[in-house]
């Protein structure tokens, strides 16, 4: 109890990050807590905590979640995060170019 009353007045933001994620797939798919709830088979107030970012999870249950959205998730090591996240980046306009080119192509640019 002491934990969860702790959690709601700091709570996490890669856990609010990930419920918003799961909420908004949620109301996409035009479905409610409810539903998503009985897919995952957990309660809803404990869907509702984990869509708000109140509570976290145990992966399993993030997994179960995530399918009953149409959703799939990976696990991926700490080292690589930050290459996962540069390749999610959207590219800048200049980003954009060939990683080779020909000499012929370098002339035409201005």
């Amino acid at each position: 109890m002491i934990r969860k009353h702790i959690m709601s007045l700091h709570p996490d933001p890669l856990l609010k990050e990930l419920g918003l994620s799961f909420r908004t797939a949620r109301l996409a798919a035009g479905l409610s807590q409810e539903e998503i709830a009985l897919r995952a088979n957990i309660s809803r107030p404990r869907y509702r905590d984990i869509e708000t970012g109140a509570a976290a999870a145990r992966a399993t249950t993030l997994i179960n979640i995530a399918r009953a959205l149409g959703l799939e998730m990976m696990l991926i090591p700490q080292a690589m995060v930050p290459a996962i996240q540069s390749m999610l980046q959207p590219a800048a306009d200049d980003d954009d170019r060939p990683a080779f080119t020909s000499d012929a192509e370098e002339e035409e640019r201005p």
